[in-house]
């Protein structure tokens, strides 16, 4: 897994600086395998995690395996069953279609409200998406799609926070976690990477210049584009 947190809107950090330290730990380590399971398709939308399964594969209490499994829950990418259990959670291709919808409407709103910013916040927002698309170009030479995704996922939230909208950035979080598989599968795709970056790129330099305008648009037809490679993939699930 990234060195980056995957999810940029949690903090990693104990809440105390011993005992939380271990429990921390454990679950950080319990949710970052089983993530990397989802990611690499061998847990499918739909799969049932085993809970003593996954205590018993790394070694740990069932204890950290429900705090991972509860984090999990929280952003979106799998769903808990009363009395059935945990699994990977499914959509259906017009649930997709709808995320992604919204979502350009989200991200387009916050590129406008991060291209107005005054010179100083807009400066420093520019040094965080910079930093952020040098990493994706990194982690595509290295084909290593989760720290690609981790960055990406770092850009985005940037600008949604410099936007400054509360209520924006709770929308945007909601939608975005529920598109965790879909995203992933798109980026996988010969084009994904090498397209997305250069999106990136022109939104980077939008934001930097202070073109609120074309920071919303590019954001928005970005999405947008991104829908339109997964099309295919919608459609396949359609069959």
């Amino acid at each position: 897994m990234p060195d980056t947190p995957l999810f940029p809107w949690i903090d990693e950090r104990p809440a105390t600086p011993a005992a939380a330290l271990r429990s921390l730990s454990l679950a950080k380590m319990v949710r970052e395998e089983i993530l990397g399971l989802v990611l690499s398709g061998e847990l499918a939308p739909g799969s049932r995690i085993n809970e003593p399964d996954v205590a018993e594969r790394l070694g740990v209490s069932r204890v950290p395996v429900r705090e991972a499994l509860r984090e999990l829950e929280s952003t979106g990418l799998v769903v808990s069953r009363k009395n059935v259990g945990v699994f990977v959670r499914e959509f259906s291709p017009k649930e997709v279609a709808d995320l992604y919808e919204l979502r350009a409407v989200l991200d387009g709103h916050a590129g406008s409200r991060a291209g107005a910013l005054a010179e100083a916040p807009r400066k420093a927002l520019s040094r965080t998406l910079q930093s952020a698309t040098e990493a994706m170009r990194k982690a595509a030479r290295r084909h290593d799609l989760p720290a690609y995704y981790a960055e990406n996922l770092r850009f985005h939230w940037a600008i949604v926070e410099a936007a400054g909208n509360g209520k924006l950035a709770e929308a945007y979080r909601g939608v975005v976690q529920q598109l965790h598989l879909w995203r992933l599968k798109n980026l996988s795709q010969p084009v994904g990477m090498a397209a997305s970056i250069a999106e990136h790129e022109a939104i980077a330099k939008a934001v930097r210049v202070g073109d609120a305008a074309t920071a919303g648009r590019l954001l928005a037809e970005h999405v947008g584009a991104a829908r339109q490679r997964l099309e295919p993939h919608l459609k396949e699930e359609k069959t």
